[in-house]
């Protein structure tokens, strides 16, 4: 059996996910029920990363100890994801036992082979980023060092700590990036490379003096360290499929494993994670998908710069979280930022979910029920759009295969506004007998449906329940294969709202 892993980043729980979070969540949900549909052994990933001076503070201002706090947020995430049925099969919490053993045993291996070593460091260092900036990364704001993401003045930090060394990697680095196709899209590699190219590689640091950081994994080997919370967080993606607890696990997973991440993290996902996968003798992952920003206003959506726009939000605004899911899919974007617009967004969801999905699936529920009593029997489809119909969905299994979700409800909107078009054209409500044209729109019906699964799931579950049909593999997919359509109803899916100005 064909096997697809996926995973989200971990996510600093530092307060409650907005649709930034969801924009990342719901793109590997999409692919990982698509996965499904085609028949793979499915393992989607996603949790929180718990340790770090980030959530130190804030529980300390909250007035909680940090594992309350992070119990606490953990039940937060998961609730937000339930609202939006993103199905993931695990949670990694790098508080769970299993993750933190795994951390310590890397540690140890990387330390053992030479790779790891104690030195001073000093620098700007940005508590919310949990990272140093040199020279050239940050920004300056009346001449004083500032954090590039978040805009804050940075911390200047001197201490004894562990290195990592990356700079044994460059080499290593240049090679995978140039000659393997696994960041996608490709221009992210080339991003990489000439920043490896400009300015090299230094060593990082990976340990955190207990005095000013105790909330983490404390070194193996010295506990007056904990070890730096990017280096644990990266190692979630191992310890969940059984790194060195289950080989035959861990190696059929690794195998076909897809990291979804935004760009703001691609240097730790490329530079960083590549060199610790080698020191650990691990593979590069098969393909780290990198996506733009969601923005508001053209600035990154974030928390700290206080642009969000919540959950709660979309859902209440259009009504289910299928709709939530299939906006944000709609707008989705790889290569350049999407602006999050309501404008652009309520006129999706109108004229695509409400108008032409929605309003298919009402009228011929409507006209099945009074014309046929719901019973459609089998009919030939006209050759020429049963052609038509295949070859969208050849290009929608193109655009999902390239990850292109964006392209794919597309598609599969196109098969909806032929339904209506084919309606309009052969007016079975003029017809005493429309079964041959009823039939021919259900099965449009059908493979919109098939098509918007991954994307709509609620949706395509009710919709095959009343039309009575199964949501076929898209790779195996057949017309005319259903002998009779039961419809029991015809439900209004999508109710239009007043678009805002």
């Amino acid at each position: 059996m064909d096997v697809f892993y996926i995973t989200t980043p971990i996510y600093y729980p530092n307060a409650p996910p907005h649709i930034g979070h969801a924009y990342t969540t719901v793109f590997a949900d999409v692919l990982a029920r698509y996965k499904k549909l085609l028949g793979y052994k499915t393992f989607f990933l996603t949790g929180n990363d718990e340790h770090g001076l980030k959530i130190q503070k804030v529980a300390e201002k909250q007035g909680k100890k940090p594992k309350e706090f992070v119990d606490e947020m953990a039940e937060v995430f998961k609730s937000y994801w339930r609202s939006l049925d993103v199905e993931y099969d695990h949670f990694i919490r790098t508080t769970d036992d299993y993750h933190e053993k795994a951390v310590k045993e890397a540690f140890n291996y990387i330390y053992k082979k030479g790779l790891i070593y104690k030195a001073k460091y000093s620098g700007w260092y940005c508590v919310d980023c949990e990272k140093y900036y040199t020279p050239g990364e940050y920004i300056e704001v009346d001449g004083k060092p500032y954090c590039p993401l978040h805009n804050k003045p940075l911390e200047f930090m001197e201490e004894e700590t562990y290195y990592f060394k990356l700079s044994e990697f460059k080499d290593y680095l240049l090679d995978v990036l140039r000659n393997k196709d696994i960041v996608y899209p490709r221009s992210y590699a080339e991003e990489v490379i000439a920043k490896i190219e400009k300015e090299g590689l230094r060593d990082l640091s990976i340990a955190r003096p207990v005095e000013r950081v105790w909330w983490g994994i404390p070194v193996p080997f010295d506990e007056k360290y904990v070890i730096y919370v990017w280096f644990d967080a990266l190692l979630n993606y191992i310890s969940a499929i059984g790194y060195s607890v289950d080989n035959e696990r861990f190696k059929s997973y690794w195998s076909n494993v897809h990291h979804v991440i935004g760009k703001d993290i691609l240097w730790f996902h490329t530079a960083v994670w590549f060199s610790i996968l080698k020191a650990l003798d691990i593979e590069p992952p098969r393909k780290l998908l990198v996506h733009s920003y969601l923005t508001v206003k053209g600035a990154k959506m974030s928390k700290s710069v206080g642009n969000i726009v919540s959950i709660e939000e979309l859902l209440e605004r259009y009504g289910s979280p299928d709709a939530v899911r299939y906006v944000l899919m709609r707008i989705f974007n790889m290569d350049k930022d999407s602006e999050f617009n309501y404008e652009l967004i309520d006129s999706i969801y109108n004229s695509e979910l409400a108008d032409t999905y929605g309003n298919l699936v009402r009228r011929v529920g409507v006209l099945a029920l009074k014309k046929l009593h719901g019973k459609v029997y089998r009919r030939s489809l006209d050759s020429k759009l049963k052609e038509e119909l295949n070859e969208k969905l050849n290009a929608y299994i193109e655009a999902m295969e390239s990850f292109d979700v964006a392209r794919g409800a597309s598609i599969a909107m196109d098969v909806a506004r032929i339904g209506n078009q084919y309606l309009n054209e052969t007016k079975p409500w003029e017809k005493s007998d429309p079964s041959r044209e009823l039939y021919t729109t259900i099965e449009i019906i059908k493979l919109a449906t098939t098509m918007l699964a991954p994307f709509t799931p609620r949706t395509a579950k009710t919709i095959s329940s009343v039309f009575g049909f199964t949501i076929d593999n898209p790779r195996k997919y057949s017309f005319e294969a259903v002998e009779r359509f039961n419809v029991t109803d015809a439900p209004i899916l999508y109710k239009k709202i007043t678009p805002k100005k």
